[in-house]
């Protein structure tokens, strides 16, 4: 795979004891120098213009200030130090890049992932929180809509995160042109994304919410990518689909209670590798949340795997009988079964 990267992203400092730290990044790294075709490619940062295509310009204005004159605690969950915008600008910029490369026909060795920080999926379109700024995948999805040369006419945003991306629904919620699927774990953070939250205008219907219960694995995520999010996404046939790819559902990592294995998103990674070859649409994979540093680094590293050739191996188990009604509340409220 090429990763998008840029050391710009490092100084965002959180202090001690903030579970999104520059370490995320570094683990990554060291994971990722042990595997075979990894290429680095450092990007130009988001300029002012593609962030307010997506966030208001007086939030834009707030937050930037906010950061140069020293940063601090902008709510209790969401730290700020003199370098985070620059940093959260990087961290757009490389997602800018992964979608550009999508859309201009990447794939295979070549699918790019963009591997900044911070994070961005719970960035509203006037607020930061959730240790998001800028939202990443959200300015990626925009910029290349707005370019008449990229030739993308609707694209999907599928985040795997543990978190609901409420940030990226809230932006996009009333397009149509943007379909906004998240599997994310029910009840926790920040306690958005349930099966009616579908949309409104023209965006009726483009936003999915698939809230697993604590506890769901590997099995219960296939059966949400074969038979919520692939039924869907043929029908809406989008462009170019971009991966929110956080990796705290991992059964591991320290802040969530799902059990996915490393393997799991290997099986993820593939599937939906399958998703984008059957519709032709680009693939780009954008990096949101993971704070286990084992966790996190050995799940990039099993997504550049399955790109670079290794097959994963199917679960054992059956899916749980609760994300199987699950599956049926989503598909007839999103008129699947029709």
């Amino acid at each position: 795979m090429q990763f998008g990267y840029s050391e710009t992203c490092l100084a965002h400092d959180t202090g001690d004891r903030h579970p999104e730290t520059a370490d995320r990044l570094r683990a990554i790294r060291r994971a990722l120098a042990k595997r075979h075709g990894v290429s680095y490619v450092e990007a130009d940062a988001a300029d002012e213009s593609s962030v307010t295509a997506v966030h208001s310009a007086d939030y834009v204005d707030e937050i930037s200030s906010f950061c140069d004159d020293g940063g601090g605690n902008w709510d209790p969950d969401t730290v700020a130090s003199e370098d985070t915008w620059d940093a959260a600008l990087a961290s757009a910029g490389l997602s800018q890049w992964a979608a550009r490369e999508a859309a201009d026909g990447a794939d295979g060795r070549d699918t790019p992932f963009a591997i900044g920080r911070p994070p961005g999926h719970h960035a509203v379109a006037d607020d930061a929180m959730g240790f998001c700024f800028i939202n990443n995948a959200a300015v990626a999805a925009q910029t290349v809509l707005d370019d008449p040369d990229a030739d993308v006419d609707r694209a999907v945003i599928f985040d795997w995160d543990v978190h609901h991306g409420n940030g990226t629904q809230d932006i996009f919620y009333d397009q149509g042109d943007v379909l906004y699927a998240s599997a994310h774990e029910e009840g926790l953070y920040p306690g958005t994304g349930e099966v009616d939250e579908t949309g409104t205008g023209d965006g009726d219907g483009t936003t999915l919410n698939i809230p697993l219960a604590a506890g769901a694995g590997d099995e219960d995520y296939l059966l949400v990518v074969e038979e919520v999010l692939r039924p869907a996404i043929e029908r809406y046939d989008p462009d170019l689909f971009i991966v929110s790819a956080g990796f705290d559902a991992h059964r591991h990592d320290p802040i969530s209670r799902m059990r996915v294995s490393t393997e799991g998103y290997a099986l993820l990674t593939d599937r939906i590798r399958s998703l984008t070859d059957d519709v032709d649409a680009g693939l780009a994979f954008v990096l949101e949340g993971g704070y286990g540093l084992d966790t996190l680094s050995e799940g990039v590293a099993i997504v550049h795997e399955t790109f670079d050739g290794r097959s994963p191996m199917d679960p054992d188990d059956d899916p749980d009988e609760q994300t199987e009604r699950l599956v049926e509340d989503v598909r007839k409220a999103h008129g699947l079964d029709e």
